[in-house]
This record gives C-alpha cells, structure tokens and sequence, in this order.
C-alpha cells in the first residue's frame, strides 16, 4: 500500500463527507456527490438516499481509475446521529483507509468496524449502538481497479 495514495484518501475523505465539504453538481437524479483533488490525484464520493443510503467512493489518479469502495446502509433504530458518523468517520485509520476506526465511544454513542482484506481486496460492515442498542448498520467493499 503506497503511503501517498494512503494519506491523499484520509485526507480526501475527511474533506468530504466526514468534514462535512460542500457537494458539487449531482451526478445522477437526486444524487449527492463530493469531490477532492490534489495534484495527479482525484476522490469521487456519489451516493443516494439519506437514512437507506447506497454509494461509491472512487480514486483517480492521473485521469486512471486506481480504487474504488461501493457501501450501503440504514438507520435501523432511533436517536441516530449523523454528527456522531462523520466525527467516526474522520478518525479513518491509515492501516485501513475505508471508513472508521475499529471502536470509537462519544457519550451514550459507539462505532464500531470489522475489516476482512486488504486495501487491494477489502469487505467490512460497520454499526453504531446507542445505550448498546444497535441504531445503524452500513456493509462496504472494494479494492484496486485495473
């Protein structure tokens, strides 16, 4: 895993989505769409729906498609907070650049992160509890593209 690629996609994705940056124009009908770029690099964030979402996060480099990860997810009980997933999402590790650290604990809320793979070939699901009550629950995957 080349450390450059690595800290461009942490720093890429703590721009997006989990820094809460501003969207660019939709993709597709409906669609919000995140965009960084840094030099031969560029991060591509598309996804649908809010509270039943599905998405892709994608990385170019030099105008070439390198690595992509595809997620779905749902808000599966109540007191969700979108606060407390972005702040999880910004502690994105650099062992594994996907989504969150493995645990993460604000207050009543928990993160938690299961990774099978590597940044090559990759699957894991995420969930956050609430009082230990699981709230939210996202699965992903992806790898290298050629």
């Amino acid at each position: 895993m080349d450390k450059q690629i690595v800290n461009f996609l942490i720093k890429a994705k703590q721009a997006t989505y989990a820094g809460k940056g501003a969207e660019t124009t939709s993709s597709r009908v409906m669609s919000h769409d995140l965009i960084y770029e840094d030099g031969d690099y560029m991060y591509y964030d598309t996804y649908l729906g809010t509270s039943k979402f599905a998405g892709e996060e994608a990385l170019w480099i030099k105008g070439e498609p390198f690595w992509s990860m595809n997620y779905i997810g749902r808000v599966t009980g109540d007191n969700f907070s979108g606060d407390f997933l972005k702040e999880s999402l910004l502690l994105v590790p650099e062992a594994k650049p996907f989504r969150g650290p493995e645990h993460y604990v604000n207050g009543n809320y928990e993160y938690q992160c299961e990774i099978t793979g590597d940044f090559e070939w990759f699957q894991g699901r995420e969930v956050i509890k609430y009082k230990g009550t699981d709230i939210y629950e996202c699965v992903f995957h992806g790898g290298l593209m050629e």
